[in-house]
């Protein structure tokens, strides 16, 4: 029987990063970053109040096409 290499079996050194090490850090990293916020200040909205109560749906002729073809 063959010995086994021991490039297998040596332990890392304290500055050494294996596999699971690298996976705990980076989860840890994510998990940091899902914390912090990504905007400091309120949301500031891009429409007016004219814009917000205007109609938006036209019924032009590409929709009213496209009612035809999908039969609805």
């Amino acid at each position: 029987m063959s010995k086994p290499s021991d490039k297998a079996h040596k332990p890392l050194d304290a500055k050494g990063l294996d596999r699971r090490r690298l996976f705990v850090m980076g989860g840890s990293a994510v998990a940091a970053a899902a914390v912090v916020p990504l905007a400091g200040g309120e949301a500031v909205a891009d429409e007016s109040q004219a814009e917000r109560v205007k109609a938006r749906y036209k019924e032009t002729d590409h929709v009213k096409n496209y009612y035809r073809v999908n039969r609805y």
